[in-house]
């Protein structure tokens, strides 16, 4: 009978040498301890210049928008006198009270008074000076205060585009010219341009205003939220909750991720031959861009619901069972509302990629020009990325500083929106 060659161990066992204690203090571990902290410190440097990087590349482009940006919401005015009295404007006060008050100051010549105060005030070339929507200023001051028509006053009206340009410093030198001649008499004032808030697109920089294109996003928006979003939770639960785990489910679930990567274009051109080719829906309208970008918005919704839904612990169901609730009761009830703050960030965050896409919009035509803003969800509109677009495409410098300013809009309300998506999931989380 052999005996271990060990105490202690079966035979045919032997106990491995030893091995000698790691000596932390010799050269050669030093070294590969300084490599390894050296290499850690590079590491750390290289992910401090990548954040660096890009925080300066956020604020220049932030810079180089608020830097024109700023400007569009402002106007250069000129002191225009205007003698009420001595005129021959044929109306009676009270007729600026009611809602024909614009028509009869339309008929009864405002406009060609406000020319004739032009030239009277600043010479022969003086109707060049003002914008073209001088005398709707004008004409709001008389609604504002019908008093005025028995009056001398002096009222401060919008410039031209090419003065509010040179105003601003960026004009041509008979522009600059002409308003430093201006200033020097005490004429020149600058204010904010309530018009850019409140009016719709011009030819007229000076009068161009991105309410028109806001409204119809809003529009547009509504359309979206209302399809996309019960369509896309509703088949979250479906196929999470109820579907059976068959060939035709991989399928449907394949093509929802790869719907998601699609170009934004190939919706746009299935819009333009469905919605518009085969239903006939009104070009350019805000249902039928609702309506597309639904179709886009949808696939997004359905993988962050479904991701949600699978957040919520089995144990709310069995729970939920085990004490009689039906299967349609565990998820409306319980799985649902656990759900529902991922469901909703999700989706807002498909609302913003929706609200700046462009591409599929141009295909549906919403890149008229709108002068006036939509009323309804048929009526033609546009939406502020095309708004910027066609601006960006104008010869007018005076367009410039109106484009920075609408992306300056739009990143704001895509700003709220992601705030609004924070606050959401921060107020509703549940953490399990």
């Amino acid at each position: 009978m052999s005996k271990s060659p060990v105490p202690g161990l079966p035979a045919g066992t032997t106990r491995s040498p030893s091995r000698a204690p790691t000596d932390w203090q010799a050269a050669a571990m030093q070294k590969r301890i300084r490599r390894r902290y050296a290499a850690e410190r590079r590491f750390r440097l290289m992910g401090l210049v990548a954040v660096a990087l890009s925080a300066g590349f956020l604020a220049f482009l932030l810079f180089s928008m608020l830097a024109d940006g700023w400007r569009g919401f402002t106007e250069t005015r000129v002191a225009l006198p205007m003698d009420f009295a001595a005129s021959s404007l044929a109306i009676e006060p009270d007729r600026l009270q009611g809602r024909g008050a614009d028509l009869a100051l339309a008929g009864a010549g405002l406009e060609g008074m406000v020319d004739t105060a032009a030239v009277t005030a600043f010479g022969k070339d003086g109707t060049d000076l003002l914008s073209d929507g001088a005398w709707l200023r004008v004409r709001d001051a008389l609604k504002a205060d019908p008093s005025l028509l028995g009056r001398r006053v002096t009222l401060d009206v919008p410039v031209s585009s090419a003065l509010d340009v040179a105003a601003k410093g960026d004009g041509t030198p008979d522009a600059e010219a002409v308003v430093a001649r201006l200033n020097a008499r005490g004429l020149i004032s600058t204010g904010l341009n309530r018009s850019f808030l409140s009016e719709a697109d011009s030819t007229d920089a000076t009068r161009a205003g991105i309410w028109g294109a806001f409204k119809g996003s809003l529009l547009t928006m509504a359309i979206t939220l209302i399809l996309a979003f019960p369509i896309g939770v509703l088949s979250a639960l479906y196929l999470e909750e109820y579907a059976p785990k068959n060939r035709w489910t991989d399928l449907i679930e394949v093509s929802i991720n790869n719907l998601a990567a699609v170009p934004s274009i190939i919706f746009g051109l299935l819009g333009l031959a469905v919605f518009l080719g085969t239903f006939g829906l009104p070009r350019s309208a805000p249902i039928v861009g609702g309506l597309t970008l639904a179709l886009m918005t949808m696939p997004v919704i359905v993988i962050a619901g479904r991701n949600a839904i699978k957040a919520v612990p089995p144990s709310i169901r069995d729970a939920a069972l085990g004490i009689g609730a039906s299967p349609v009761q565990v998820v409306f009830h319980h799985v649902l509302p656990l759900a529902l703050p991922g469901i909703l960030t999700g989706t807002i965050i498909g609302m913003a990629r929706a609200l700046g896409e462009t591409a599929p919009l141009l295909m549906i035509g919403m890149r008229a020009f709108i002068a006036a803003p939509p009323t309804g969800f048929d009526d033609p509109a546009t939406v502020l990325p095309v708004q910027i677009f066609l601006w960006s495409d104008q010869v007018s410098r005076g367009f410039i500083e109106k484009t920075s300013a609408a992306i300056l809009v739009l990143l704001v309300f895509l700003l709220v929106m992601n705030g609004l998506a924070i606050y959401l999931r921060n107020r509703f989380e549940t953490r399990w």
